[in-house]
Formats: C-alpha cells, sequence, structure tokens
C-alpha cells in the first residue's frame, strides 16, 4: 500500500474529485480526515471508507476560517497521532458570466475558498510538518489557471495564485523536507460546480463544447485526478515537489 500509515486532510471531500481522493488514498492504507462543509456528503464519505474497511473520520470545517483549521489539523492529531499529507481540494466558483458582471461578494468568496484556504492550510499545517521532519500538500488548481476560458476570469486567476503559490512554497519551505505539489484537472460534469463553469445546466450540447477542447476526448474522472494526487502524496514523489501536473486529456498542450 503506498499510503500505509500516513495520514490525510482531504478537504471539500463530501462529493466530486475530492470524494475521489479520499476514497482512492483509503485503498491505499491511508487514514483520512474527511472535511467538507456540507455535514451530510462528508459523513456519507467517511461512513463508505469505514464500511470499505478503511480508516476515516468527518470533519465539518469551513476551509476558509483560521479557527476551523486549527480543528481540522487538531482532529488528524487526535483521530490518528500524526498529520503527513493536506490535500487542498476545497474550491468555489462564480457562474460563468461577463467580468464586470461579477460581484464584490462573489470576488471574495473565489479567492477566499480558493487560495485564502491554502494559506491557511499552511499557518496551520507547516508547524506540525516541521516537528515531524517533513510532510506534504497537494492543491487541486484548475487548467483554467493555465488556458483560461472566457466568462470565468476571477475564477480562472485564483486557479493561477494556486499554481504559483504551490511553486513558491515548495521553493520556501524545501529546507523543512515539506513537499508542495499541484494538479490541474480539465472540465468534469462530475463536480458540483459543473453548471457554474457551463453558465447553466450542463446539456449535451454543453458538454459537445468542452468535450471539442480535450484531445483524448473524455472529460477528467474523480479517479483521474486522485489517482495523479496518489502519486504526489506518496513516497514514489519524494524528490518531486514545485511541479503541477495536468490531468486534461492534452487541453493545456
Amino acid at each position: 500500500m503506498r499510503l500505509k500509515g500516513k495520514v490525510v486532510i482531504v478537504t471539500g471531500a463530501g462529493s466530486g474529485f475530492g470524494e475521489g481522493i479520499a476514497k482512492r488514498f483509503a485503498q491505499e492504507g491511508a487514514g483520512i480526515v474527511v472535511n467538507d462543509i456540507n455535514a451530510h456528503g462528508g459523513q456519507r464519505v467517511a461512513g463508505e471508507i469505514s464500511s470499505a474497511g478503511g480508516k476515516a473520520v468527518f470533519v465539518k470545517a469551513d476551509v476558509t476560517r483560521a479557527s476551523d483549521w486549527a480543528s481540522l489539523v487538531g482532529s488528524a492529531q487526535s483521530a490518528f497521532g500524526r498529520l503527513d499529507v493536506v490535500v487542498n481540494n476545497a474550491g468555489w466558483t462564480h457562474r460563468n458570466k461577463p467580468y464586470l458582471e461579477v460581484s464584490e461578494a462573489e470576488f471574495d468568496k473565489v479567492y477566499a475558498v480558493n487560495v485564502k484556504s491554502v494559506y491557511l492550510s499552511a499557518m496551520h499545517a507547516v508547524p506540525v510538518f516541521r516537528a515531524q521532519g517533513g510532510g506534504c500538500f497537494v492543491n487541486i488548481a484548475s487548467t483554467a489557471g493555465l488556458r483560461p476560458r472566457p466568462g470565468l476570469t476571477v475564477y480562472n486567476s485564483s486557479k493561477g495564485a494556486v499554481i504559483l503559490m504551490s511553486k513558491s512554497m515548495a521553493a520556501e519551505f524545501g529546507a523543512d523536507k515539506i513537499r508542495v505539489n499541484c494538479v490541474n484537472p480539465v472540465f468534469s460534469p462530475e463536480t458540483a460546480l459543473s453548471a457554474d463553469f457551463a453558465g447553466g445546466a450542463v446539456t449535451e450540447e454543453a458538454r459537445k463544447r468542452f468535450l471539442a477542447t480535450i484531445p483524448l476526448g473524455r472529460f477528467s474522472t474523480p479517479l483521474d485526478v486522485a489517482n495523479a494526487c496518489l502519486y504526489l502524496a506518496s513516497d514514489d514523489a519524494s524528490f518531486v515537489s514545485g511541479v503541477c501536473i495536468e490531468v486534461d486529456g492534452a487541453r493545456c498542450v
């Protein structure tokens, strides 16, 4: 098992990519702190992991709040005795619309959920990693941070910030044996934000429009993203830090 003995926080793990990451990591032996702001989804995922023979606890927390991050990290230590990996997966977007129609409140929420959460995760997890002699962050950004689509300018820029923040964190924390990497998924109709990305219902026409931009001819799945994260979180990637892996079927080429 590639993550045997490791303890992992996965934010936004109550559905979509986060659910896929949490379940895949549990299959590889990790103890999982399933985090979501939605208690129903988070409890379901933690319960399904436990029922399948894995180890998981659910912690409801808002990743935009420092006190909630303190609770998340403390819960990992209380439940499993340590913390090895933080997967910053929680995300939010405004609906696809012209830049000048994005409200200030929407702008603030996009940056709070997508960017501030990564900052807060480091503020609370890095001291633990330093005390243990190392650790790992895997930050979920997006192909939108590399090849932006119109109508999502604020979201796109927030994911660009996550990409650069991940690289800079890797450079700064490398001396502490802390690795920081990034995964950039392409559009997936299996996530809760897909309708917002599409600007409405994900119709067959919308699916075809997105699919036409992906050379491999299919959308990313939670398992695709989870497998990339698994590599980066495992000891197989012990000398890999500051990289971004596009899980996008060659869209960004």
